[in-house]
């Protein structure tokens, strides 16, 4: 095998599903590297990852965790990712900094559908990747099965660089097809060399040769090889795994148990060889040149805000001035490793590393800032994820009202994936994110780290209302308190309008009864009383024209005319016949094509209204499914596609248009608003 020289510390990423034993990935690989005396887990809380309490009681990852170590003389980063959806965002710019993703894969055929949204973001960033096929000591079927379930999931050839080793019908070692060599597996420990099995022969020089001529598929002089029958040197075979992982030509894969540690030591020089260096990584960015790359902000209590990078180019030693994109110079307060929830400070970091910067106020997730004071922007930006869950918050305590937006926007700076905002109809403040469980962790997080205690409910909708009826009516303000009084007089007409016209004001008004420079103060009043109509919600969709009026000569005034233009609407819309609107949007739906039928019955259980269905382009096995659905039926539409996608489900929506609610539904709506506003 070639002997690998590496110039800075690289850094892998992990990623996978929920459950596919990322984390435990992580503690084998330090494990194994010796940079842990223990493995520990998430089941014991002990875990290196995962130490933030929101992780350790859902036992699972909601956000990035840093580790580094050591492996024969070369210095590594590992950038452990959230799994489940929900909590993605949080890695959308690290993962762009890797040298190479891991993506760890469950043994079970039927899972493989869950790794497809992973494996397209890595494919759309250019980042090379490999595959774990973890608990394989848990396999039920034949592992080319599992391959040929996972194939159509990747846009690369999925290349197994292993097979395994059968004995009393579970994974006891694997045959490396590179080294052409067998190992059995030891709990915890390297991996045993023996021969390979006498009826394992066979099948092993059929997978070998079957790799070979996927590798040869981007080498001419190894396509010409095998068809002359010559034997390729491993030398030449190694070359070719290792250019074809790095350029992304191929995803290898590899099996083992990050638990047990089974295949993790093969695993970890199987990355040394194969990972490209991390000038790669930064040309890939556009950092090119002496600079870090920023891929998470944290406020980390007493530290402050801490901007996680990573550094490329020359070492970046503490109080080092940076240059923001837009120019903006700043220097760097604090240099600190980082290794799960243990930062440590330092004098100095070495290109390749991933470190922690502090006192940058202005950096945010996805900037590069340069050392050399060249201001250096991205090449390829994260793309924006739509919210897809929202809850109302509101504080327990109301001194705690101005704290409340402050520690928001470090939430959401520190989440991409979290949005807040006010409601300018509802007054309500909006937190909004990628699902229940996503918002909640974050409304955790507002306690435990900025010490705002909210309550949560489900936002209100904006319903509208509008007449069936058009109609004439006089409003007739008149008031006599000593000195001047007040007179207004005003005749209008209302009318409906067709739906989505909004509002529209005229006036027919001749002989000046009703003087001009009041008539704009008649529309004000109008206006006022479209502010809530007879059923408790705003008026929209009605022509009204000012027709006639009269006035006094001392006793009119502009705030007159404004009551009566009030008094007018008001009346008139309590004779219009006033019914109901709810908005809906127009949501497109993605999911496997195995879910679309459950996914029917979901949006019509909703009073959704399918449009029309394609497949996903780009994506094999994925529907596209554009519905209507009332927008009251949203607010919990993504915890129900999860459940029925295996937690890989998604829609984008949009307001598309008003429409009439009618019957026990509108009855509710309007007994609700109605006893809200009593």
């Amino acid at each position: 095998m070639p002997e690998t020289k590496t110039h800075g510390a690289r850094v892998v990423a992990l990623a996978g599903p929920v459950g596919s034993g990322k984390t435990t990935l992580l503690e084998a690989l330090l494990h194994a590297a010796g940079a842990i005396e223990r493995q520990g887990s998430v089941e014991a809380k002990s875990s290196v990852g995962d130490a933030a309490p929101e992780a350790r009681d859902r036992g699972q990852s909601v956000e990035l965790n840093l580790a580094g170590f050591e492996f024969m003389g070369d210095r590594y980063g590992v950038i452990d990712c959230p799994g489940s959806v929900e909590f993605a965002a949080d890695a959308d710019h690290a993962l762009a900094c890797a040298d190479l993703c891991l993506v760890v894969a469950d043994p079970e055929p039927e899972k493989a559908v869950l790794l497809q949204p992973i494996l397209k973001e890595l494919e759309r960033r250019g980042v090379p990747r490999a595959l774990f096929v973890n608990k394989i000591d848990q396999a039920r079927g034949r592992v080319r099965d599992l391959l040929a379930a996972l194939q159509p999931v990747s846009s690369t050839p999925l290349v197994a660089r292993q097979i395994p080793i059968w004995k009393d019908e579970k994974a006891a070692g694997f045959v490396d097809l590179a080294l052409e060599r067998a190992f059995v597996y030891r709990a915890g420990a390297a991996s045993e060399r023996v021969d390979i099995p006498a009826d394992l022969i066979e099948r092993e020089t059929e997978a070998r040769f079957h790799m070979l001529e996927q590798l040869a598929d981007y080498d001419d002089g190894l396509m010409e090889q095998l068809l002359s029958d010559v034997t390729p040197s491993q030398d030449a075979v190694f070359a070719d795994l290792i250019r074809e992982t790095r350029e992304g030509l191929i995803t290898p894969v590899f099996l083992g148990s990050a638990l047990n540690g089974f295949g993790v030591r093969r695993l970890l020089k199987a990355l040394r060889h194969d990972m490209p260096e991390a000038s790669a990584a930064a040309e890939r960015l556009g950092a090119d040149g002496p600079c870090a790359y920023v891929f998470k902000t944290a406020h980390a209590g007493q530290i402050g805000k801490l901007a996680m990078a990573r550094v490329f180019g020359s070492e970046l030693a503490d109080g080092s001035e940076v240059t923001r994109p837009d120019g903006e110079k700043a220097r760097v307060g604090g240099l600190f490793s980082v290794f799960g929830a243990t930062t440590k400070k330092i004098a100095k970091a070495g290109p390749g590393e991933l470190v922690a910067l502090g006192k940058l106020e202005n950096a945010r997730a996805g900037e590069i800032l340069s050392t050399d004071g060249k201001a250096r922007r991205l090449k390829l930006a994260a793309e924006a994820r739509l919210p897809l869950f929202a809850l109302a918050v509101s504080t327990k305590d109301r001194k705690d009202d101005v704290r409340l937006s402050g520690a928001l926007a470090k939430l959401v700076e520190e989440d991409p994936g979290l949005t807040y905002r006010l409601d300018p109809e509802t007054q309500e403040t909006l937190l909004l994110g990628q699902g229940e469980v996503h918002l909640r962790t974050a409304i955790e997080r507002l306690k435990r780290r900025f010490g705002v205690a909210v309550d949560a409910h489900r936002p209100k909708t904006a319903y509208r209302e509008t007449i069936r009826k058009g109609l004439a009516q006089r409003g007739r303000h008149k008031k006599q308190t000593g000195g001047h009084g007040q007179f207004g007089d005003v005749m209008i007409e209302l009318r409906p309008m067709e739906r989505g016209e909004g509002f529209s004001f005229s006036d027919k008004i001749t002989g000046g009864v009703v003087p001009k420079q009041w008539i704009p103060a008649v529309e004000d009043g109008v206006r006022d009383a479209m502010e809530r109509g007879p059923l408790g919600f705003p008026v929209v969709d009605v022509s009204v024209v000012l027709t006639d009026g009269s006035y006094h000569a001392v006793d009119s005034s502009e705030i007159a005319f404004r009551t009566a233009g009030r008094i007018a609407m008001s009346e008139g819309l309590a004779g219009g016949s006033s019914y109901l609107l709810e908005p809906v949007d127009k949501i497109t739906i993605y999911a496997p094509s195995t879910a679309t039928s459950r996914i029917n019955s979901i949006v019509s259980g909703r009073r959704g209204q399918i449009l029309g269905f394609d497949n996903r382009e780009g994506w094999p096995g994925w529907d596209r499914i554009e519905v209507y659905l009332p927008e009251s039926e949203r607010q919990d539409l993504i915890v129900e596609l999860r459940s029925a996608t295996q937690g890989v489900g998604a829609f984008e929506a949009e307001f598309d248009h008003m429409a009439e609610l009618t019957g026990r539904l509108a009855d509710e709506v309007v007994k609700q608003a109605r006893s809200a506003a009593a």
